[in-house]
């Protein structure tokens, strides 16, 4: 497998975020581990319970770096499986839920998992595979074909089962959300899952009181990069089945939340519940924000109305550069990511791999300690993704576009297959969808390009007003257009009731694009 080398920082990760799990429930064995609904589990009934989904897991002939795949809701028993999974010494392969049938037999077929964990709730999604792949299928919560969850633990011994994992052995797989051929599988090794841990101090998770509210899905990236924390500093961990902004405020006030990560539309519809104001959020002390970014207006909002540090992270499931915006200290820079993490590295690039200055529109790619390790059994597709510098070394490409301030904080313009080439003029949506979110109509927006027999392709406005809104979509349109210089100018604008997002709340622009490009003839 190609290896992306990453920057050692000055304390490099000496143990495996297994080691330091074992060490939690150690240390806290009375205390809640995990908590989902009307369920919880102390951290010395976790750990028990963790030794049995490993042995378990052996006895079905599970080894070590065997992959263990696992398609439900967020719950108990699915952290249990996560952390039972690592330490059998496999490696935990989460699926998308939001995937279709046909890509997630895809995802099954390439990962060759050795066990599959199904939720009821996912049977019907499951269904059309089940018979056609090799792993063997346990039945998360359900009765039926198959053995049960409960059944395998019951069998299994509570015991530590011992299994040597070391910094260098793969830890999880993630499946990129793709439509179309095999989506791909990023590999993460416990080298780069033990090099997060170092946000554990310094951001309270070790506190005796932390307690993390967990509302995206585990088996998102966005989640882990906060559950692994949780679990390691030996706090509480409440988990969300499914988010909804108003439950999402009253866990926060009935269990006291401490930490929490969250994904922009996520801030935007809890700043938006009608009463926010009379929720008591006093217990939060950090705030966290990924996966795209957060709107200044958004930010600012946030800073006046919701207790707590608000910290936005920029960066990659692949790994890569990291940028961070600790909103409360820099309120200037509220419509930037931040600046470089500690021990990350970024350049700008123009189309021909050539640094770019500050100020310039680019590619971003970046290197950090905590990168993947490539994508899994993809050699070729991890190499189209290097980038190697004068000095030969290693970055990864990210397909974002930006750009440097004068100090240093990095701007995001767009993804570069999202940039719209009209007339040969390179028009990044992000710009345009600010100014029509800058609207009082407007609440939602999203600016694709569709095709054009004059231009090639033109920007296309789709957006989603707010209740009670009284104007056209032409008269949205030309306000947006006022704003905007001659060749950015908005073709046309759509209203539409809602704009397609994935569960970690990003526009899903390829799926608005295909009509467009479909009913002309062509391919995108």
């Amino acid at each position: 497998m190609i290896r992306i080398t990453p920057p050692t920082p000055d304390a490099p990760p000496t143990t495996t975020v297994n080691d330091l799990i074992r060490a939690s429930a150690a240390r806290n064995p009375d205390r809640l581990a995990v908590v989902c609904g009307d369920t919880s589990r102390t951290w010395a009934e976790f750990d028990a319970r963790v030794n049995r989904v490993a042995n378990a897991l052996m006895a079905m002939g599970v080894a070590k770096g065997d992959r263990v795949a696992m398609l439900a809701p967020n719950s108990v028993a699915y952290a249990e499986v996560f952390i039972g999974t690592l330490r059998a010494g496999a490696v935990i392969t989460p699926l998308s839920t939001l995937a279709a049938s046909e890509a997630l037999e895809k995802m099954l077929a390439d990962c060759g998992a050795k066990v599959f964990f199904l939720a009821a709730q996912y049977r019907d999604l499951a269904a059309p595979f089940l018979g056609n792949i090799p792993a063997r299928t346990v039945a998360l919560d359900f009765d039926g074909d198959f053995p049960t969850y409960e059944s395998l633990l019951a069998d299994a011994p509570d015991t530590d089962p011992g299994v040597p994992v070391t910094l260098d052995d793969p830890c999880n797989l993630i499946y990129s959300s793709g439509t179309t051929g095999t989506p791909k599988g990023i590999l993460h090794n416990h080298w780069m899952r033990a090099a997060q841990m170092s946000r554990v101090g310094p951001n309270g998770y070790a506190d005796d009181d932390a307690r993390t509210l967990i509302s995206t899905p585990l088996y998102s990236n966005t989640t882990i990069v906060c559950f692994l924390p949780a679990m390691v500093g030996g706090g509480t961990a409440y988990l969300m089945p499914k988010f909804d902004a108003r439950g999402y405020l009253e866990i926060v006030q009935a269990e006291r939340i401490t930490h929490t990560m969250l994904v922009p539309v996520q801030y935007k519809r809890i700043m938006d519940v009608p009463d926010f104001d009379d929720f008591d959020l006093s217990s939060m002390r950090v705030k966290f924000s990924t996966s795209a970014p957060l709107r200044a207006d958004v930010k600012r909002d946030v800073l006046a109305r919701f207790p707590g540090k608000l910290i936005e992270y920029y960066g990659l499931t692949e790994g890569g550069g990291v940028t961070v915006l600790i909103a409360d200290e820099q309120p200037d820079k509220l419509h930037t990511v931040g600046a470089p993490a500690e021990f990350s590295e970024i350049v700008i690039i123009d189309p021909q791999g050539n640094p770019l200055p500050p100020g310039a529109v680019g590619e971003i790619v970046g290197r950090s300690p905590t990168m993947m390790s490539g994508y899994f059994g993809r050699d070729d597709l991890t190499a189209k993704y290097i980038w190697t510098d004068p000095n030969g070394t290693q970055f990864f490409r990210s397909g974002d576009m930006g750009s440097f301030d004068a100090d240093g904080f990095l701007v995001l313009s767009d993804r570069k297959k999202d940039m719209i080439i009209s007339g040969g003029l390179n028009i990044y949506a992000n710009d345009l969808e600010l100014v029509l979110l800058d609207d009082p109509d407007v609440v939602d927006a999203a600016v694709i390009g569709v095709p054009s027999d004059e231009w090639g392709e033109t920007p296309l406005g789709l957006v989603v007003l707010r209740g009670g809104a009284t104007r056209g979509a032409d008269e949205i349109r030309q306000a947006a257009n006022t704003r905007l210089g001659k060749s950015h100018r908005l073709s046309a604008v759509e209203i539409r009731h809602e704009l397609p997002r994935s569960s970690i709340g990003k526009i899903l622009k390829r799926e608005l694009r295909l009509p467009y490009w479909e009913a002309a003839g062509r391919t995108i």
